[in-house]
């Protein structure tokens, strides 16, 4: 998103009182997106809040209304909108909404947009916590993640950020405190999702809800939630599902409130040199990581090598098969495989190592200790081991 120009002043409004006001200097700089955009809404109520009398009932108005929008997909809302939900044009209003002149053959008339989709979803979250009549949240809820075709996915994860008291805190000095009912059912509501979907990851489908969950968990920034829901899970699996970078940095959250990983599968997630980095501190808490058909690299090889020299390293079975290995990479893995003493199962076939890779890597397991079984498995290995091999080489070492 930050390619987006709407965006990038979202941010730099947000962020750049943290960089100039002395006051802020000493408060905590935003880890999400909910909590950007927080302070987003904070920086005008602190700005515009005095020029009304009840912030609360005035944003819990435009709420409803931005609600009525995301729910139909509508962004440009008319004078009869604002009459309908009893919003009154005002400096206040405008810190939240832009007016455009709109014209026809006949006429023209003003309509009234967001400056970005992103800030009508958050205010339409927004009323969720302000509105006396709270209902059946976890309804709600459901019936939005039911929507297959995304419009509630970022609305989704503004309602669980804001069930964080960090993130709602800025916002309850203008606006009054948020409904704990809201609260405690968004929680409850969030804990039946994991719950539920933990195990449901046979298909791209379930992974990518799995995914989507873990996402509301990074927003809530709820670590007794977290880990009550994923702590105590062995095993999970997002083969075939493509990755980003955020979704490598969620996820290596998620992993880091888990006592262990028994298996971590991602192979073929589409995860490059800079998703491994954000997946770095927590790797080597998985027992056995699968990793093959990812573009790692000699780059992603050197991230994992820190994985396995780490002290606590519980990695016994690493899948690195076609990640684009060369010989100028196994360096690293050398160097990590002398230091290592978890590790057994290496799988490193479809790499191209050439001749010096071989060697250095056999060396590497030479030089080990500790009395301990690793099998390798190298296709096109060079005559260093053997000549033309044509099966899956087992080299035993460590006496």
């Amino acid at each position: 998103m930050c390619y987006n120009p709407s965006y990038c002043w979202i941010l730099c409004l947000s962020l750049g009182p943290f960089f100039t006001q002395r006051d802020r200097k000493q408060q905590q700089v935003p880890k999400t997106i909910t909590q950007l955009y927080s302070y987003y809404i904070y920086n005008i109520l602190k700005n515009h809040g005095r020029e009304i009398e009840s912030p609360r009932d005035v944003l819990l108005k435009i709420g409803e209304m931005a609600f009525t929008g995301v729910s139909e997909k509508k962004i440009v809302f008319r004078n009869g909108d604002l009459i309908k939900y009893n919003v009154q044009p005002s400096q206040f209003l405008s810190g939240f909404m832009m007016e455009l002149l709109e014209r026809d053959d006949s006429a023209q008339s003003v309509v009234y947009t967001f400056p970005h989709l992103t800030i009508q979803e958050f205010v339409a979250v927004l009323a969720q916590f302000l509105t006396p009549d709270p209902g059946d949240i976890r309804k709600l809820l459901t019936e939005a993640h039911n929507k297959e075709d995304g419009r509630f996915e970022i609305f989704l994860r503004f309602v669980v950020g804001l069930s964080s008291s960090q993130s709602a805190r800025p916002l309850e000095e203008f606006l009054g405190p948020f409904l704990h009912q809201i609260i405690c059912g968004v929680i409850d509501w969030v804990k039946e999702k994991v719950e539920g979907e933990i195990g449901n990851t046979g298909s791209k489908t379930g992974k990518r809800d799995l995914l989507n969950t873990f996402h509301y968990l990074f927003e809530s920034q709820n670590q007794t939630l977290a880990r009550v829901t994923v702590g105590s899970v062995g095993t999970l699996t997002f083969s075939g599902l493509r990755l980003t970078p955020i979704d490598c940095a969620v996820l290596s959250r998620v992993i880091g409130l888990c006592d262990k990983i028994k298996h971590l599968d991602l192979g073929s997630c589409s995860i490059q040199s800079e998703g491994l980095q954000r997946l770095g501190p927590a790797l080597h808490k998985c027992q056995v990581l699968r990793l093959g058909g990812n573009k790692l690299g000699d780059s992603g090889v050197k991230l994992l090598s820190a994985a396995l020299r780490n002290p606590d390293c519980k990695i016994q079975t690493l899948q690195l098969c076609d990640i684009g290995l060369t010989a100028s990479g196994t360096e690293d893995l050398s160097s990590a495989l002398c230091t290592n003493r978890s590790l057994t199962d290496l799988n490193l076939s479809d790499n191209k190592l050439g001749d010096s890779g071989v060697k250095l890597l056999s060396a590497a397991l030479r030089n080990r200790t500790v009395k301990y079984r690793n099998w390798i498995w190298m296709m096109s290995v060079s005559q260093i081991l053997a000549p033309k091999i044509s099966s899956p080489l087992s080299v035993q070492t460590g006496h």
